[in-house]
């Protein structure tokens, strides 16, 4: 068989209530995630070797041997019985730690070409029980209806496992800038769970309204991330590119998911790419998507 190559995208979150820690040690959320326009490409090819699976990811260092890769594939033959060997090269454009869903992206976009390999049906059975087994936001990536022509776009509930899909909006252009803080995801919900014990709980949009504001004009958006004011005050240059990303002309910017990645809505292409030119000065590393 032929090389296999395909394009695991990024999301970002908009609004994003953490509700506090459930008796299993999760948190249910609330969320809207929709996909953008920024992409790891993965390589698969089959190898002689049986129930192997390498990894290789030049450039990205951060990568440990033990990933949502090599665990979508254990669990995938643990599930069905396949033992087809496979080489993964896998191109990181994704930042690791960013809030973007990167890692869980790559696991849901290689368990579709595993499927493929095998010639196994990936029903939504299978699907659901590798993603328990793999992280919470691999279930958004393999029910969020993103193609080639369109982004994906979903109400996410639930620990992460209830995917709603909605229709995505085609009028948003989004500027991700990437502030150099690598947030870890059990950090920052330990960081929201402080603020629970604390008393503080943040005003955040009902569920049932998500949809409504996602279908309103950007600048009247009301979506909270209710891990933004947590990281803030441990992560200073978050709220410096917040800052920035504001004053660049966005009509909305928050953090991704756990962070550390901030991003602007735009309406139109050209606000974005403005944008982008102002803060590329400041911030090196950004990018339209």
């Amino acid at each position: 068989m032929s090389d296999i190559q395909i394009l695991a995208p990024a999301k970002v979150n908009l609004g994003l209530k953490v509700l506090p820690k459930r008796a299993d040690g999760f948190h249910n959320i609330e969320s809207i995630f929709q996909t953008v326009r920024l992409y790891d490409k993965l390589t698969v090819s089959v190898l002689p070797e049986k129930n192997t699976c390498a990894v290789f990811a030049p450039g990205f260092n951060d990568l440990p041997a033990e990933n949502t890769l090599t665990k979508t594939y254990s669990s995938f033959c643990s599930l069905t019985g396949c033992s087809t060997g496979v080489k993964i090269f896998l191109e990181k454009h994704i930042p690791s730690g960013g809030g973007l869903g990167g890692g869980s992206s790559d696991a849901a976009y290689f368990l579709k070409v595993l499927a493929k390999i095998n010639k196994i049906d990936l029903s939504s059975e299978l699907a659901d029980k590798v993603a328990s087994q793999v992280g919470s936001d691999v279930f958004f990536f393999l029910h969020s209806g993103e193609d080639q022509d369109k982004s994906g776009c979903a109400v996410v509930t639930g620990r992460g496992e209830f995917v709603r899909q909605i229709l995505p909006r085609n009028d948003l252009f989004f500027l991700l800038v990437f502030p150099g803080v690598h947030s870890s995801t059990k950090e920052a919900y330990s960081l929201v769970d402080k603020t629970y014990e604390a008393g503080s709980i943040l005003d955040c949009p009902n569920l049932a309204d998500l949809e409504t504001i996602y279908r309103s004009p950007v600048k009247d958006w009301t979506f909270v991330n209710s891990f933004t004011s947590a990281l803030l005050q441990k992560y200073p240059k978050i709220g410096l590119a917040l800052r920035d990303v504001k004053n660049s002309g966005a009509l909305w910017a928050d953090m991704s998911g756990s962070g550390a990645t901030v991003f602007g809505v735009f309406e139109t292409k050209q606000s974005a790419e403005n944008a982008y030119s102002l803060l590329k000065k400041s911030w090196s590393n950004c990018v339209i998507a």
